[in-house]
């Protein structure tokens, strides 16, 4: 296909694509229920997902392929600033571990699926329900848009190039997601993150020992950093706020998704969710210590067009072939496991919340269960058609807003878990609000994350999503007193 095809390299990238591509088919037999005829087993495995399972599962759908990629690309491009997700990954545990288990048991006593289906059950409002619903199939779209992008880096490295390599992987995770549901992504999710573990272990106690150590590492970095004139391997005054609460705001977001609602709706029970939480933050170690392969691409002396390209950089300059095959397989198969939950959370939302909600209300179980299964497919090949007919940088705004996006529903979804005092107009106004401030905050600011205020000689810089849930926030309790206040006084001229 190309005159710099990688054959060792390749040749262990197909063996573990093809092991993963079995074990994909095979999970339809996986736990094998009466059948997959309906969302819990199709689009939720049954809710029987134990600590270990759970723990690969969302574990794989939240440290993504694309987290491989993009977290190393960042440090290498602005120094210490990329290490925002170190925090963000700290502080969405005790969030987790709070919330999670309350909105999994009003999910399991009541047979939600969704989060709509939660909204839907707290307030009885088909709109508010559609707002979360289209919130989160917008803002899941883009995201596995990046899975695709991932892998196609990977894909590259190889020495492959063409748009045919994307698409049958495309076609590989397509069909054994509408053949095996949720089954096919979780028992996958155990060779994933093996896989990832075994690339980041070796790489930060071999990359270093080949450069000079940690020392030489960071004195690399720092001096190309200075050498640039942006960036540093230490925040600087002005980054710490603008730090934090792009940690904060993203930590909030997170769980907010489909693809990690479902892998808590999927669990076992609410103490499974909270071993969880204490569990996880390993996979933050991970991540950290994979953030620091960005340092080690300004130690190796590597020039790439793109920042996406410096892991397989690293990998293909510093390591044989099969274990470069070996890195970019497991990288690969790090964007099956997110691509297809997030497929499977997004149909979900749609069958339940828009199909079932609005088109056939009298929809039976095997019916409901079949949209998902093909919505999947089309949200699948929207994120395919994306990423190989719109410029990458499109898919990449376009997740920098879904963040914000997905944000705006945290209040709707629960708030209501803990206070009734919430009316369904008044979320419905503030998540309208945050959403549309929110985008146009971000549209001004050539979509960045980030926004500055100022206040006379102050000026702060903080996460575009984290002051619109502000904004959100605010016009809630607002609308909410004023209705409580209007209905109070009905109430009293009625009375008289």
């Amino acid at each position: 296909m190309t005159a710099d095809l990688d054959i060792p390299a390749l040749s262990v990238f197909v063996f573990f694509f093809l092991l993963v591509t079995v074990m994909g088919f095979v999970a339809a037999r996986w736990r094998r229920p009466e059948t997959l005829a309906h969302l819990d087993e199709w689009g939720l495995g049954g809710r029987k997902f134990g600590t270990w399972i759970t723990w690969f599962l969302i574990g794989g759908d939240f440290y993504t392929a694309y987290t491989v990629i993009a977290v190393p690309a960042l440090v290498y491009a602005v120094g210490a600033y990329g290490f925002f997700a170190l925090p963000y990954t700290i502080i969405v545990y005790p969030f987790v571990f709070a919330v999670m288990p309350v909105l999994w048991q009003a999910a399991k006593d009541k047979g939600y699926v969704t989060a709509g289906d939660v909204v839907y059950g707290t307030y009885g409002s088909r709109a508010l329900e559609l707002a979360v619903a289209v919130t989160g199939v917008i803002a899941t779209m883009p995201y596995i848009a990046l899975q695709l992008i991932g892998m196609e880096v990977a894909i590259k490295a190889l020495g492959l190039h063409g748009e045919l390599p994307l698409i049958v992987a495309f076609l590989v995770l397509a069909f054994y997601t509408y053949s095996s549901g949720l089954r096919a992504p979780a028992l996958i999710a155990f060779v994933k993150d093996i896989m990832i573990y075994i690339v980041v272990l070796v790489a930060v106690a071999i990359v270093p020992s080949k450069l000079g150590g940690y020392a030489a590492v960071f004195d690399a970095a720092d001096a190309a950093f200075k050498a640039k004139g942006s960036g540093g391997i230490l925040l600087s005054p002005a980054q710490i706020l603008p730090y934090a609460s792009l940690a904060l705001g993203s930590a909030l977001a997170a769980f907010m998704y489909p693809h990690t609602l479902t892998g808590i709706f999927a669990s076992s029970g609410g103490n499974t969710i909270r071993k969880n939480a204490v569990l996880l933050p390993a996979y933050t170690l991970l991540l950290g210590l994979l953030a620091m392969l960005g340092y080690m691409g300004h130690a190796a002396g590597l020039k790439v067009t793109s920042n996406n390209d410096i892991v397989p950089a690293l990998f293909k300059t510093l390591f044989p072939s099969w274990f470069a095959g070996f890195a970019f397989a497991a990288i690969a198969i790090g964007a099956l496991v997110p691509a297809a939950v997030m497929s499977i959370g997004a149909a979900n939302l749609f069958s339940r919340n828009v199909w079932k909600a609005y088109v056939n209300p009298n929809v039976t179980s095997a019916g409901e269960a079949q949209v998902a299964k093909i919505t999947s497919m089309l949200v699948k090949l929207g994120a395919l058609v994306a990423i190989l007919v719109l410029p990458t940088q499109f898919a990449l705004d376009l997740q920098l807003l879904g963040g914000l996006w997905i944000l705006q529903t945290l209040p709707a979804l629960v708030f209501g878990l803990y206070v009734s005092w919430f009316r369904a107009p008044a979320l419905l106004a503030g998540w309208a609000v945050g959403f549309v401030a929110g985008s146009l905050i971000a549209w001004s600011d050539g979509l960045k994350p980030l926004h500055s205020l100022t206040f006379g000689d102050t000026k702060l810089t903080l996460y575009t999503g984290l002051l619109a849930l502000a904004v959100n926030i605010v016009v809630a309790v607002l609308v909410n007193a004023v209705l409580t206040l209007g209905g109070r006084n009905t109430a009293v001229a009625a009375g008289r």
